[in-house]
């Protein structure tokens, strides 16, 4: 009775403090203007089954593909047996479901296979990382914590894999022996390997077995409220985030509604716009930004497939697109903790451009849309890049001196080059 009731205390303080950091990170993302994404649901859902569920995106690279789904799929079916474990855990039984009989047996045997596979694939990844170096791993970004945080998941996946066949080896053992509770169930296609290894005792292979239960449902609790202070948040954000992702063709800009009805009352002047106030010209923090990048932010995988990929980092400027994603996360975590702590309405005198992204940054970006079709899961820094770009022009009048000159012969002379539009024939005209 006591173990039930502290796994019943753990399971109600795992599940509340998760809900109570996801409403944070829910409240942050809603401080982004709106955004209508609300169109094709059809198309929607299909680019969530195919992208998230289907990881088609991941298929560029053959070989993390394939590890990745095997560490995916063992994580979604592995944990379909924490059903059973939280059922045991609050009414004290053992292998509740054992009474399914073959099917038992066959999904035990399928998830010790998923386990040893996405243990052997958590190690190859920490090889990938931390002895062969690549690249994409590496950047001014990856530093600290976001290069840790990596490591620790990894390395609790390899634990929580490791209890779970521990668990299953001593569980297996103690039927053999026929001790009380624990019930005649389950195939172990790894875990009776390591029946040489373990304790022919049987009270000491209790101790084993629980201690093993005991780690692996509190890990699971662990990493559940890890999410929220670690890029594995796209666990969970990779469904909605691609299924909110941007459905028109890559490269198509967006036009501001304000700028859009002041064309249209130029050209005609019975027009009369919806829109009375122009309100901000692109972006300057984070709350001009719509919810869609914001939570484009949260859902970063920090995979560097985007910053690999961009002509402008691989020329050695500035720019890595997955900077920009990490950097939105980072001011939107830190108004986050300003609303807490000072209210709605409090100023630190930062600001998401030029506290956290440059303007060397912004002006490197060749809009080629690279990064985009890189990411995953559909991600845009483009968009971002964009917006700040814009608040730049349009409300401070801030370029680099090619952008004025450019912006200032599409002015005067219609096209971005410096001659007059009468000119524009000479070449034809040349023997």
């Amino acid at each position: 009775m006591a173990a039930q009731i502290i796994f019943i205390l753990l399971l109600i303080a795992g599940i509340g403090l998760f809900s109570f950091n996801a409403r944070k990170v829910i409240r942050n993302i809603k401080l982004g203007r709106p955004k209508d994404r609300s169109d094709q649901p059809a198309k929607r859902w299909g680019t969530m089954l195919k992208v998230a569920f289907g990881q088609t995106k991941m298929a560029a690279r053959p070989i993390p593909f394939l590890l990745h789904l095997v560490v995916y799929l063992g994580f979604v079916i592995i944990n379909l047996e924490v059903l059973e474990i939280m059922i045991d855990g609050i009414f004290g039984t053992h292998r509740v479901f054992s009474g399914l009989g073959g099917l038992y047996n066959f999904l035990i045997g399928s998830f010790e296979l998923l386990a040893i596979g996405v243990l052997l694939a958590c190690v190859v990844f920490l090889i990938r990382r931390n002895v062969m170096k690549l690249k994409r791993f590496s950047g001014v970004e990856m530093k600290t914590w976001p290069k840790s945080d990596a490591n620790y998941i990894l390395i609790v996946e390899i634990l929580l894999m490791s209890a779970f066949m521990i668990m299953n080896g001593a569980d297996y053992k103690l039927q053999a022996l026929g001790e009380a509770h624990y019930v005649t169930a389950g195939a172990y296609p790894i875990s009776m390997w390591l029946q040489g290894l373990l304790p022919a005792d049987a009270a000491t292979l209790i101790v084993i077995e629980r201690a093993c239960w005991w780690f692996h449902i509190v890990g699971i609790f662990a990493f559940l409220n890890y999410l929220p202070y670690s890029k594995h948040f796209h666990i969970l954000f990779a469904f909605p985030n691609t299924y909110f992702s941007n459905l028109e063709p890559k490269g198509e800009f967006t036009n501001m509604a304000s700028v859009t009805n002041e064309v249209k009352a130029m050209l005609d002047p019975s027009f009369v716009p919806a829109e009375t106030a122009p309100g901000k010209f692109g972006a300057k923090d984070v709350n001009d930004l719509s919810w869609v990048n914001l939570m484009n932010a949260y859902t970063c995988t920090e995979c560097g497939r985007c910053t690999s990929v961009c002509p402008a980092n691989i020329t050695g400027k500035l720019l890595s697109p997955r900077k920009i994603m990490m950097d939105t996360r980072d001011r939107l975590e830190e108004v986050g903790k300003n609303i807490d702590k000072h209210g709605a309405d409090h100023q630190d005198g930062k600001a998401l451009l030029d506290d956290y992204i440059t303007r060397e940054e912004i002006w490197a970006c060749t809009s080629c849309n690279a990064c985009t079709e890189a990411c995953p899961i559909n991600i845009d820094p483009l968009e971002i890049i964009v917006e700040l770009r814009r608040y730049a022009v349009m409300e401070e009048s801030v370029a680099p001196g090619s952008i004025n000159a450019m912006l200032g012969n599409v002015e005067n002379n219609g096209a971005p080059w410096k001659y007059s539009p009468a000119d524009r024939l000479n070449w034809a005209n040349q023997d």
